[in-house]
């Protein structure tokens, strides 16, 4: 059981970055979801080096610190200045908006329920096992009906706006990245069966790409 309890199939890879971006155009998604964080911003650099031509696909955010794309913590700011302003991409579907974040939320919730389902979600893994802007212990986990919600908690910088579990569900290939010493423990304690957030990860497809520094064996 310990190894199944990570939700879907394991590749582990010299370079995470390297392994995503050859995948990315490979599959050809006419939709994404996009992620922030170091490892994130290590793979939109590595896609962006290889220049697939985006001008038809639609791209989304699973979840967002609640502050404009001008700040340095917007995972669109960096998505935009690593990679989206190099791709020039059909749509780029901001989820900041200048209105209350409830508001904001129903919007992009709104948006992804009449879109179609995304063709790549990309999620990272926390040290504590959240993925998206869905953290333990909180309410959003519990949640559906909607697939976009306010989120966040003490220990996490913003108010955010994430996708729910039912809306990464609807992914057709969901992938998650995982570099680095730092990620070893919570993927351990998903190996062991704890009922961590990115354990409730599910879609059409869920692939982990992780290095050996943070998944250890196969």
């Amino acid at each position: 059981m310990a190894e199944m309890a990570i939700p879907g199939e394991i590749e582990i890879v010299d370079d995470v970055a390297s392994a995503f971006a050859r995948l990315v155009v490979e599959q050809s998604p006419r939709s994404v979801a996009l992620s922030g964080g170091d490892t994130a911003e290590e793979c939109y650099a590595a896609l962006r080096a290889l220049a697939p031509d985006w001008s038809g696909v639609d791209v989304y955010f699973g979840d967002e610190r609640f502050v404009p794309p001008s700040d340095p913590d917007s995972n669109e700011g960096m998505a935009r200045k690593v990679l989206l302003d190099h791709m020039r991409p059909r749509a780029i579907h901001s989820m900041y908006r200048s209105e209350p974040i409830e508001d904001a939320a129903s919007a992009y919730d709104a948006l992804v329920e009449a879109a179609p389902p995304i063709d790549l979600v990309h999620l990272g893994l926390g040290p504590d096992g959240h993925t998206a802007s869905l953290f333990p212990g909180s309410p959003s986990l519990h949640e559906t009906r909607r697939l976009v919600v306010p989120a966040g908690d003490a220990d996490h910088p913003h108010p955010r706006l994430t996708f729910t579990l039912p809306a990464i569900a609807r992914g057709r290939l969901v992938v998650v990245t995982v570099a680095g010493a730092g990620k070893r423990d919570a993927v351990e304690r998903l190996r062991a069966g704890e009922d961590l957030p990115a354990a409730r990860i599910r879609g059409d497809r869920v692939l982990w790409i992780g290095d050996r520094a943070a998944m250890g064996r196969q």
